[in-house]
């Protein structure tokens, strides 16, 4: 396993996503979210500051019941939150990332959203590090501050090679090892199409239980529904393995589309039962909306614990939190 340093310089590949995510998609960002980047990170590094009473619109959750049936009153603790935040990046690198229907890959739209996510964060002075999965956990970069650092990242991501062949991916194993090296609870967001052997979601399970974890789901519009283009040979993402079929066939689109519909419910079923925030990225769609629209739902949901209301337009969001 690579653990790796700080390059002495960054690379120009990375200095330039990097420039133009800063001017495009973080700018608008800082602008919707009005400064307020921490309605990205719900209920994380808090410590108890004082007890008063309860008021109207306070998060229930925050009630503290020994002290209420002593005072015969709702009281409700008061949290200071930690400066500093420790994030990392758990990032699916395997093969099946490399597809795209259009000009965009998968892989490309992890790149912009971590260097977005992790030049945010390290704005603010928090630190950032990240884990890279292709047959296993294989990389660790550790968590530090700046944007050079944040650079250095990219860079590591953008120079790892292709692979047309690997070992299916087993992301259940990967979330155990995760978890085995992160032993401070952190902001954790899960970077991945979630392609891989069934039976992960106990694992991603037992990680969001230590810390605050953030799915991040990858797609392609062309994993739903194949288009009718006759004669077409498809390859496995991950083994390499080559098929030709006939995409004329309205039979077999609709068994295609049946067999993603399954695998789909699957897919949000375990991140449900995982009990994680979901994140949904198409690569057709505008980075800055979606993790804009992604924040506020968050942001809506507290206080719809609290007791507010959520509104009806939101409800049917693609980027709905899982819970």
């Amino acid at each position: 396993m690579a653990r790796d340093e700080p390059a002495s310089g960054s690379r120009p590949p990375a200095e330039a996503i990097l420039r133009r995510l800063e001017w495009t998609v973080l700018r608008r960002l800082d602008g919707m979210l009005h400064g307020d980047y921490r309605t990205l990170f719900r209920g994380f590094g808090l410590d108890l500051a004082d007890l008063r009473e309860y008021q109207y619109n306070d998060d229930v959750r925050h009630i503290d019941w020994n002290v209420t049936a002593r005072m015969s009153q709702p009281y409700v603790r008061t949290f200071n939150e930690e400066r500093e935040v420790t994030a990392w990046f758990v990032l699916d690198l395997s093969p099946s990332l490399d597809f795209g229907s259009s000009s965009t890959i998968k892989r490309a739209v992890s790149v912009e959203f971590v260097a977005v996510l992790a030049r945010l964060l390290t704005k603010h002075g928090n630190r950032v590090g990240a884990l890279f999965y292709g047959d296993e956990l294989d990389t660790v970069i550790p968590s530090r501050a700046g944007r050079r650092h944040v650079l250095h990242l990219l860079h590591r991501m953008m120079a790892r090679e292709t692979r047309e062949k690997a070992r299916e991916t087993d992301l259940g194993a990967f979330f155990h090892a995760a978890g085995e090296m992160m032993k401070r609870r952190s902001l954790v967001f899960v970077v991945s199409d979630f392609v891989s052997k069934p039976g992960w979601g106990p694992a991603l399970a037992r990680l969001s239980r230590r810390h605050e974890v953030v799915a991040v789901r990858l797609y392609d519009p062309l994993e739903m529904e194949l288009p009718d283009l006759g004669l077409v040979v498809i390859q496995d993402a991950e083994t390499g393995e080559q098929v030709l079929v006939d995409t004329h066939d309205a039979k077999f689109r609709k068994r295609f589309a049946e067999t993603a519909t399954r695998r789909e419910g699957e897919t949000r079923a375990a991140l449900r039962q995982a009990q994680v925030d979901t994140l949904e990225l198409c690569t057709d769609d505008d980075l800055a909306d979606a993790i804009y629209r992604f924040a506020d739902l968050r942001k809506r949901r507290s206080q719809l614990a609290a007791g507010g209301g959520l509104p009806g337009h939101l409800k049917e969001n693609r980027e709905v939190p899982v819970a």
